[in-house]
């Protein structure tokens, strides 16, 4: 790959979308410098609409490596269309970083958990997953369960919607709001089904996904982890008090003084991933390390954009480099580092 043409995919509002901190807001990254800086590195790029792909075009998709990213618009409409044209090339043997497995798992905790559970490397399963389409299902399944538990909607890239669950009772409760899925007209037609024909099972009206996990014990703080091609960027996030999630706690870091061995986990499973860049949350409660979740597109670069020093691996330890990063110039060296090892 080490010649090929770079395109990157850009929105509708032609925004090829991962900076955090950007101006106008939510404008993107700032692609003049990102095409400067893969210029500076020898590499050809180009940006591209999706709308402008043509599928019957094979001549074009020679040679080129195609990177995207997602997006979180309200009821991921355009995050379908997406979904769509990704899935397209990859089906004509396009090359596409990230491949679709991991833009299906992007507000998809589900699907992300699934990766997890199909990937070789046993030291990011000691979280394990029960998954459910209905709250009929999980109904059924209760009594079996170990709690306390964590349950997490299938939707969202947050801690907004993770509940610690202590009982049965509590259980069904919160599985039962997390899966709700009422539509007055849909409803009320199934509704008249049910009366015109005998026997008829009505559908449920609790069809949103969801997922049901063990708790990890111990656990007062975890780290927010970006990888840039040989980069590692950690935010150390503390639990709140009363609470058991580290996420969104505003309880934020930089800290040189990292558990020994977590940065050796990190970088055990994301070059099993084969990609420039990631994001993990990794926690640690004293006595191993759990990967949380994990992102390889759209996540925020907060973590990057505002860290005074990051962490690379030497010969034999690891060495933290006082030093501040630009987005854009570290991802063009990300793609070019991951592009000359492809060769």
């Amino acid at each position: 790959m080490g010649n090929k043409k770079i395109v990157f995919l850009v929105d509708y509002n032609n925004r090829f979308s991962y900076k955090w901190n950007t101006i106008p807001y939510r404008s993107g990254i700032n692609k003049e410098v990102l095409q400067k800086e893969l210029q500076k590195l020898g590499r050809e790029t180009m940006f591209m609409s999706y709308t402008d792909i043509d599928f019957r075009d094979t001549k074009f998709f020679v040679d080129k490596v195609f990177l995207y990213t997602s997006q979180e618009d309200e009821n991921l409409f355009y995050k379908s269309y997406v979904e769509d044209i990704i899935l397209g090339l990859e089906m004509i043997g396009a090359v596409v970083i990230p491949g679709y497995k991991y833009l299906r798992a992007h507000h998809n905790k589900m699907f992300m958990e699934i990766i997890r559970d199909v990937a070789p490397n046993s030291g990011i399963k000691n979280i394990s997953s029960n998954y459910f389409g209905t709250f009929e299902d999980f109904k059924t399944s209760a009594d079996n369960l170990h709690y306390p538990l964590v349950l997490k909607s299938a939707f969202g890239a947050t801690s907004k919607a993770v509940t610690l669950i202590r009982n049965k009772k509590e259980a069904l409760k919160k599985a039962k709001s997390y899966s709700s899925s009422h539509s007055f007209w849909y409803d009320l037609k199934d509704f008249i089904r049910s009366i015109k024909h005998k026997g008829y099972i009505r559908e449920s009206r609790y069809r949103r996904k969801f997922i049901v996990q063990n708790l990890i014990a111990g656990m007062d703080r975890d780290y927010k982890i970006l990888v840039f091609g040989d980069k590692y960027y950690v935010l150390e996030r503390r639990v709140r008090k009363n609470d058991f999630r580290a996420s969104g706690s505003g309880l934020i870091s930089y800290t040189k003084d990292l558990p020994v061995g977590m940065l050796d986990y990190a970088r055990q499973f994301f070059e099993k991933q084969n990609l420039p860049f990631f994001a993990m949350d990794v926690a640690y409660n004293g006595e191993s390390f759990s990967l949380i979740e994990f992102q390889a597109l759209y996540f925020g670069t907060h973590t990057l954009d505002t860290a005074p020093y990051y962490f690379v691996k030497g010969k034999e330890e690891w060495v933290c480099v006082e030093k501040e990063s630009v987005l854009e110039i570290e991802m063009a060296l990300a793609i070019d580092i991951y592009l000359n090892r492809q060769l």
